[in-house]
Parts: C-alpha cells; sequence; structure tokens
C-alpha cells in the first residue's frame, strides 16, 4: 500500500485492529476501482449493476464503509471477478506493542 512520510505518523498513533481494518477497507475499494477500470465501468454503471444509488457505491469506493462479506459476495458476482482473495499475511505490524 502506498503511503506518505505524513500518513505513516498517523497510522502509528492508531490502534492495531483498527489500522488493520482501515488498511482491507481501502484495499477493497482499491481492488474494486482496478475492476471498474478494467471492465471499463464507471461509477455510475456499479450502481445500475448493484441496484445500489450512487451515493453508496461511492461510499464504498471511498474506504470508508464496513462492507459485509455478504455485500462483497454480491460485488463480485456483479463484475464477475473476486474482490477478496484471503491470502496468509505477516502479522508482525499489527502486533500489540
Amino acid at each position: 500500500m502506498k503511503t506518505n512520510k505524513l500518513m505513516d505518523e498517523i497510522r502509528a498513533t492508531i490502534n492495531p485492529e483498527t489500522r488493520k481494518q482501515i488498511d482491507w477497507a481501502v484495499e477493497i475499494a482499491n481492488r474494486i476501482y482496478e475492476i471498474l477500470e478494467e471492465k471499463n465501468l464507471s461509477q455510475k454503471d456499479f450502481a445500475r449493476l448493484m441496484g445500489k444509488t450512487e451515493t453508496e457505491v461511492s461510499r464504498w469506493l471511498s474506504g470508508t464503509q464496513n462492507l459485509t462479506l455478504s455485500t462483497m459476495a454480491k460485488i463480485s458476482i456483479a463484475l464477475g471477478e473476486d474482490i477478496i482473495h484471503p491470502a496468509k499475511r505477516k502479522m508482525k505490524e499489527y502486533e500489540m506493542i
């Protein structure tokens, strides 16, 4: 994930659980953007595919919306591609100090 020095300093003050949640939300939003770009779909097209308002989709794509597994599954089906790929990750970044 790309960051800058200021963002790194801010992230360091956030508890590990919240930091992980933010990281995942941003990664998921970025993945959706990638798929939309690959498929040449606009945010409006995506909202229509999902049967949602553009406002709701905008919240999803901001990375600030807490998506449920059910919603993520629906997004994956609508886009025809997985938006998450569960994998083993190093937990050191999220360890309690």
